[in-house]
């Protein structure tokens, strides 16, 4: 049996500001609009988007603009999405977290969640997700649309499961991973931190840390 996130996960926090201002910040910006969260703005270091309205939200500035709010006052969304291992995303969320600001955990309407799956801070599970009896997901990390989550899996912080992503029982995933668009990987299979998966890889063998793997079966990069 699944149940959707409690109704405190979101609704009783503070307004947001997200950072970032690209595509994964904008689908996050759908998200919190579904939940009826205020959004005060997003934050970019890039020049060029800084001044942009999107969705009807500005893009503020660079990330001290978030300074100028105290972390009792907001909550972060961590908009920075990654197509390898997610370096920048990790850095954000240890440099505000150090500060005392909080990162808001984002479920999905539509995402399927079981009640014994534990979902740490921050973490962001998108539309037509499921997460499995079990399953242990790591601060920072991102389960993106429709990927699969089964029983007993273990995903570390700051790791980035792409959509449509399949990952079978008891599988283990470090930290500061990225497994691409329409990876599958098999039971019982343990992949080490900062490890690259490609998009449509078949995972049949475990993965050391620090590893590229691509193919089907995957194979070293």
């Amino acid at each position: 049996m699944f149940q959707h996130p409690p109704p405190h996960s979101l609704k009783e926090e503070p307004p947001v500001i997200i950072i970032g201002a690209g595509g994964h910040a904008r689908v996050l910006l759908g998200v919190l609009k579904m939940l009826g969260r205020q959004v005060l703005f997003f934050t970019d270091d890039a020049p060029k988007s800084q001044g942009k309205i999107i969705d009807g939200i500005r893009v503020q500035g660079p990330q001290e603009e978030i300074l100028k709010h105290t972390p009792h006052d907001v909550v972060l969304v961590n908009g920075i999405g990654s197509v390898s291992p997610p370096v920048i995303r990790q850095q954000v969320f240890h440099r505000f977290s150090y500060r005392g600001y909080r990162f808001a955990t984002i479920i999905h309407p539509d995402a399927l969640i079981a009640p014994s799956a534990q979902i740490a801070q921050g973490a962001q599970v998108m539309a037509g997700t499921i997460v499995q009896a079990g399953a242990l997901i790591g601060a920072n990390t991102i389960l993106n649309t429709r990927c699969s989550v089964d029983h007993d899996c273990i995903i570390g912080a700051h790791t980035h499961i792409a959509p449509g992503v399949t990952l079978s029982g008891n599988v283990s995933v470090g930290q500061m991973c990225h497994l691409g668009t329409g990876a599958t990987v098999i039971h019982g299979i343990t992949i080490g931190h900062s490890t690259l998966v490609g998009a449509g890889a078949v995972v049949v063998d475990n993965v050391p840390t620090g590893t590229k793997v691509s193919g089907v079966p995957a194979k070293t990069m």
